[in-house]
């Protein structure tokens, strides 16, 4: 820029901080700023209560046992002080972990106790002088352990997964599908499997993953702790194939033969899943007791079972023709 520009460039600006109107303008902004300055210290100055976390860990576990979980991560303790001490313990560096010692808190069962005294204490080391605790939550803190004893239970979904409209969900997939759980014995033995935090999924018309923790249990830990869970919607179709009538409670000696031979079943199923769906999943039966009772020209049939994934499945006819032979 050439010296003439940069003259040119400090007499704009200086004709603008210069003019009356900025004159005014700008002393009005030093004393906005001033005031703004002189409240924000009289707020700071005066005397207030906020609850604030302290993270909290169980340390020093003995060798041979395993640390199943603490009833809480954090101590919550409302504090009372002036204005800048709170805005410091929130925004600041001073509150840091503090932690309980396994040797001094376990009890010898499977389960450790630090009292509200203890935690009290350990509060009070993470704030200054002039603070005063008015609440802490909870009252104690407990930790659960044991001696490494484990096993494996399967996932269950706590939740729900809905298809897309002409949708079904064919598969939910858990990967992993099973977990290790470590605890103490007794609760080992009641715990037959865990559900994941709860889920809701909702018109699903496509392959869907998602990523989700398991819900905790007192006392246990899991691993892993989180998994992931996959849906696989099908569309749906209606289908159907010709299935043989069979009778069933006939006496010795006698033989029943029905016209057709065979009857339609219709149903709704899975595009991918019919190709695996065979006639001789489907039972169609007559009972013989049923016309002994109540003679009649025509029998009734019935659809008394039909393979998991099939849906509205039912004969196109409810009666057909009959004969009783005599071997």
């Amino acid at each position: 820029m050439t010296d003439n520009g940069t003259k040119g460039l400090w007499q704009h600006f200086r004709d603008f901080f210069l003019s009356k109107a900025n004159k005014e303008f700008l002393i009005f902004l030093f004393f906005l700023l001033l005031s703004g300055t002189f409240w924000l210290m009289m707020t700071l100055n005066e005397t207030y209560e906020k609850e604030i976390q302290i993270p909290v860990d169980v340390v020093n576990v003995t060798k041979g046992n395993v640390l199943n979980g603490q009833s809480d991560d954090f101590i919550r303790v409302t504090v009372k002080d002036k204005g800048y001490t709170i805005f410091s313990y929130i925004y600041g560096d001073k509150v840091k972990t503090v932690t309980a010692d396994f040797k001094t808190f376990a009890r010898g069962n499977g389960k450790g106790v630090v009292p509200g005294t203890e935690l009290m204490k350990m509060a009070y080391s993470q704030l200054f002088s002039s603070s005063k605790i008015t609440a802490l939550r909870p009252d104690k803190l407990e930790f659960y352990y044991n001696d490494g004893s484990s096993k494996r239970v399967p996932v269950r979904l706590l939740g729900k997964a809905s298809p897309g409209q002409s949708y079904y969900i064919s598969k939910t997939v858990f990967m992993p599908d099973s977990v290790t759980i470590l605890a103490a014995q007794d609760i080992l033995d009641s715990v037959k499997y865990v559900f994941t935090e709860p889920l809701q999924v909702e018109n699903i018309t496509d392959t869907v993953v998602h990523e989700i923790g398991l819900r905790k249990i007192k006392g246990v830990k899991c691993d892993p702790e989180v998994i992931k869970v996959a849906f696989y919607p099908d569309i749906l179709t209606e289908e159907s194939v010709e299935v043989p009538i069979r009778a069933i409670n006939m006496p010795e000696g006698k033989i029943l033969r029905t016209f057709p031979a065979r009857v339609k079943v219709v149903f709704v199923t899975g595009a991918s899943m019919f190709r695996s769906i065979k006639p001789e999943d489907f039972s169609v039966i007559v009972d013989y007791n049923e016309l002994a009772d109540k003679p009649s020209e025509k029998c009734n049939i019935y659809l008394r079972s039909f393979p998991h994934g099939v849906t509205k499945a039912h004969t196109v006819v409810e009666q057909v023709d009959y004969l009783i032979e005599q071997q």
